[in-house]
């Protein structure tokens, strides 16, 4: 067998594994494998600080569901993209990042641009490798794949020391992967099942509580089969929605601190949660000794480690999701103890309670004449998309209101930043999905504060024609860190006070892209319908009401029935 360089061999690596698009920054360290990028059919984008690299490549994975991939160089390359591996591991997205080091000799030796990645990435990655053997070169790319998209999906990090890139190997033929100490269970265990779908029929205030591993394992049919088959509200975590059709009448949207009156009073009431591929996090439950107090917990999720962790379940599932919600409308169909139009009579005097919920205290703002609202802005964007667009976030209030007032019916329509809370986020996730889907509208909704994190890479979606539209909610502030001041900390603004901002219809020109701004409410809709017609790169600064605030909210240690309304 002909042997080849190891730089050849990762790019074979690669096209073996469908990647046609990698995210990156060069640097000495993999500059023979940006060298041999050229004579391959791989994208390569070119981003302006290595953080935007893994949030484009995270943005690619989420909109599309495959792996996606970022390469970075040693040393502070390999450091500044810690933040986006540890954001793809907090929200269980499958990225490979590929890292430059320092030749094998000189590892220790404190070299110029050395750094123990390994090392640092170790509590934010699924898995982590120092290729110190030429020969494991292909089998560690191969199982960091493998690794990265199956199970519990997650970030894998393979530090590639220089000479290692430079070495002369084989190319083995591919064969499937086996792990002894790695090996997610899949498949639903039938008594489970049973347990499971025999708690259904005998609830008579069943909640469904849907995660992101809904989304992950592509089971958002299976899902809305099943609540539909059973009658029973659906509510989402941050991560989960676009799970369910947020126009389905069983929709309760979000639950948890910023979540709707209707989705937390229905937790708390219910006798049965169904939790699917959720982790019952602390944004959800509030104070845990009030979580669903009445209720049974059915939990079904891939990772064994997250069931009873932070609350006790009764009937556990460790499955995919996809696999055990198909089981369960498979064990529902063939019982004769189940009828669907009997459970829907049965389940109608709750479902009737929980629409006064949300009649009573429907998702709202208070209009003040021609201000502009940042929810009317999100709205807005949602009638004038028809619901279609891929939606991106930075993290705060922008956040927190597009996940409210934009109505996703479909999965992988929604990518943000969740168990991190990383500002920075949106904009290069934005280009991943971007690159991923040219045909699509791709609306980063931002804030002024956290838009200036990565803002340098619209320079990225520039060159590579990846034109998104970006959102600017804009109030001058660090929106969510002063709503906190201001209801806890008695207006004491501390920091949170944007005092020096960019105009950004001038900074977008300056980025060769088209600059647009709403002052008031009448002029949101004509900017929107603009910047929507253009199939250029847009910004639009939406100048909002400065103390808007985002509600319902839950207070920090309290019971989720315990929320601040508008």
């Amino acid at each position: 067998m002909s042997k080849i360089t190891g730089s050849q061999a990762i790019i074979k690596c690669l096209q073996e594994e469908g990647v046609d698009t990698i995210f990156g920054f060069p640097g000495g360290a993999v500059i023979d494998l940006y060298d041999e990028l050229l004579d391959s059919d791989i994208k390569n984008v070119l981003v302006r600080h290595e953080q935007g690299a893994v949030h484009a490549a995270d943005g690619y994975a989420r909109a599309t569901g495959k792996v996606g991939v970022a390469l970075l160089t040693s040393g502070p390359g390999a450091t500044n993209g810690v933040t986006g591996i540890a954001t793809a591991y907090l929200d269980s997205i499958p990225i490979v990042v590929l890292t430059g080091q320092v030749p094998r000799a000189l590892i220790g030796n404190d070299a110029f641009q050395e750094v123990d990645i390994v090392g640092i990435t170790r509590p934010c990655t699924k898995h982590n490798y120092l290729v110190s053997d030429p020969a494991d070169l292909v089998s560690t790319m191969r199982e960091a794949f493998y690794l990265a998209a199956s199970g519990r999906p997650g970030p894998v990090l393979i530090d590639l020391p220089k000479d290692v890139v430079a070495s002369m190997m084989s190319f083995p033929e591919k064969k499937k992967i086996k792990m002894q100490t790695y090996q997610p269970n899949l498949a639903p265990h039938p008594g489970q099942v049973e347990k499971a779908c025999k708690a259904c029929l005998k609830a008579k205030r069943p909640v469904l509580y849907v995660g992101g591993g809904v989304i992950l394992s592509d089971a958002n049919k299976e899902l809305t089969e099943l609540a539909e088959k059973l009658h029973v509200p659906v509510t989402m975590t941050l991560m989960g929605i676009g799970g369910f059709p947020g126009t389905n009448p069983l929709s309760l949207g979000m639950l948890g601190m910023h979540g709707s009156y209707a989705a937390n009073m229905s937790v708390a009431k219910s006798d049965l949660l169904i939790a699917v591929g959720a982790r019952f996090d602390d944004r959800v439950t509030g104070r845990l000794d009030a979580f669903a107090p009445h209720a049974k917990i059915i939990h079904i999720d891939i990772d064994p480690t997250s069931i009873s962790k932070n609350v006790d379940v009764d009937i556990p599932i460790v499955a995919d999701c996809k696999n055990a919600l198909r089981a369960m409308n498979s064990w529902l169909d063939d019982s004769k103890d189940f009828v669907a139009e009997e459970s829907a009579e049965k389940h109608r005097p709750w479902v009737d309670q929980v629409h006064e919920w949300n009649e009573k205290h429907p998702l709202t703002y208070r209009e003040e004449g021609d201000i502009i609202k940042p929810q009317y802005v999100i709205q807005t964007l949602d009638r004038l998309t028809g619901g279609d667009a891929i939606i991106t976030t930075e993290v705060g209030q922008n956040q927190m209101w597009a996940a409210q007032f934009y109505k996703f019916n479909k999965p992988r329509q929604w990518l943000t930043s969740g168990g991190l809370g990383t500002m920075g986020y949106g904009l290069p996730a934005a280009i991943g999905a971007k690159l991923a889907f040219p045909d699509a509208t791709v609306i980063d909704v931002a804030g002024d504060g956290s838009i200036q994190m990565n803002i340098q890479e619209l320079a990225t979606a520039r060159q590579y024609g990846a034109p998104v539209k970006v959102a600017i909610l804009n109030n001058n502030y660090l929106g969510m860190v002063r709503q906190w001041q201001e209801l806890f900390y008695n207006k004491r603004y501390s920091g949170t006070v944007m005092e020096v901002t960019p105009d950004f219809v001038e900074l977008a020109k300056a980025y060769g892209a088209v600059g647009l701004r709403a002052k008031t409410k009448s002029e949101v809709e004509p900017v929107i319908k603009e910047a929507l017609a253009t199939d250029k790169l847009v910004i639009m600064d939406f100048v909002i009401s400065r103390e808007e605030g985002v509600f319902p909210m839950v207070p920090a240690g309290k019971a989720t029935t315990e929320m601040l309304l508008v």
